[in-house]
């Protein structure tokens, strides 16, 4: 029984990980809007986009850090 339940948590806790998907999707998202309105500034937009991209994803890693403490 108590198995089935750190299955069941590491399953809720790995919902997390839509919300970084969306995230990310978000932020490329400005990111082609911003180089549309400004193609100058591609270099600068991009970089804030990969910044703004690697701590996303560092959320994602976390949960899953969280979900195998769970499980193992």
């Amino acid at each position: 029984m108590i198995a089935s339940f750190k299955f069941l948590g590491a399953g809720i806790a790995c919902t997390a990980l839509s919300g970084a998907a969306i995230g990310i999707g978000i932020i490329f998202n400005g990111l082609l809007g911003a180089m549309a309105h400004n193609p100058r500034l591609v270099e600068r937009l991009f970089q804030y986009a990969l910044l703004g991209f690697a701590l996303t994803e560092a959320i994602a890693l976390f949960v899953l850090v969280i979900v195998f403490i769970i499980l193992f």
